[in-house]
């Protein structure tokens, strides 16, 4: 079984720590079997102060990183004004129990451990926008991303602020074990199923205002629509909005035009029936709404950089169902 360790440093951050085992420790095969191990561990073994009003108290010192898969650092308070010392000696020893071929993920501003640590050198990493022109100065060698969710570098995984930690451990989880896994610890936990690393880390107005009609009710009903083309009209007729308020709204809501969102849910759509179905590429570019298989090639190409056969021999290590059913995402 994948074993997950989240190493807990002081002053770590309640939320971000208890992550890993909400996603991990939720995630089942189709018989109900654990798909994964989640053990929580602290430098010595000992208590440790959170940012919060609280200690927490675990069952593990650093020897828990011996035998672990993946290894998650959540993010810990450090004053700003003082001196940073991301590496101690004791975190150093820490880190380099991890086996060589295994995961190491930070959240939000624990890049800053992984960064000193020399594991981000050559590497393009995230972290908190608000933290990444230090980052950047702190660490020449690492090109920091401040605009998207997470980077996944292979065994080197960095996530930008709080929730995005979410995000980035539903994506390990589709990763390892497809969307069907992915959707049902998405249902489980209410979370969205995923949200790609590219997206922008935050958005000008995310929440309309309390009067204001929002473009949700739509969002679903285009959902439901995917197979066929969908013009930017219609969307806003039935929101029962002008093209041009509902475009301004959307993009206020979503952080992308219409025409970027629905291109993202047929792109997660056609996904979906690569790893779930037996359907010719034909079909499921029908069926997701791209038409040709060409178009579903390049688009597939485009989002993730790898083919429509390449992305299904990839996931055949997850059995296909017997047939497909249509496929949405949570509304964004």
């Amino acid at each position: 079984m994948h074993r997950v360790v989240a190493l807990a440093l002081d002053g770590v951050y309640p939320f971000e720590l208890s992550i890993p085992f909400r996603i991990f420790g939720t995630a089942t095969s189709d018989a109900g079997e654990p798909l994964y191990e989640v053990v929580t561990c602290t430098l010595d073994g000992g208590p440790v102060r959170t940012s919060s009003d609280f200690t927490i108290a675990v069952e593990h010192g650093a020897e828990a990183i011996d035998d672990a898969d993946t290894l998650v650092i959540p993010p810990f308070v450090c004053d700003p004004d003082e001196d940073r010392e991301w590496l101690p000696e004791p975190l150093a020893r820490a880190l380099d129990r991890l086996r060589p071929g295994s995961r190491i993920v930070s959240i939000c501003t624990a890049s800053y451990v992984l960064a000193a640590a020399g594991r981000l050198d050559g590497r393009t990493a995230s972290t908190h926008w608000n933290e990444a022109e230090l980052f950047q100065r702190t660490f020449p060698n690492v090109t920091v991303d401040s605009d998207v969710l997470f980077v996944d570098d292979g065994d080197v995984l960095t996530s930008a602020g709080a929730a995005t930690g979410i995000d980035l451990c539903m994506h390990m989880v589709r990763s390892d074990h497809g969307s069907e896994v992915a959707n049902r610890v998405a249902r489980r936990c209410v979370v969205p199923p995923w949200r790609e690393g590219g997206q922008a880390q935050f958005i000008e107005r995310p929440v309309p205002a309390p009067s204001a009609a929002t473009t949700s009710a739509t969002r679903v009903w285009a959902l439901e629509q995917l197979h066929r083309p969908i013009s930017l009209s219609e969307l806003a007729g039935h929101a029962r909005m002008s093209v041009r308020t509902f475009s301004r709204r959307f993009r206020d809501e979503v952080g992308m035009t219409p025409g970027q969102w629905l291109t993202q849910q047929r792109v997660e759509h056609a996904r979906r029936l690569l790893e779930t179905s037996d359907l010719s590429v034909d079909l499921i570019a029908e069926r997701a709404g791209f038409g040709t298989a060409a178009s579903l090639r390049q688009h597939l190409l485009a989002t993730i950089g790898v083919s429509p056969s390449a992305y299904r021999t990839t996931f055949r290590a997850v059995p296909p169902s017997a047939s497909a059913s249509p496929a949405t995402s949570a509304p964004a």
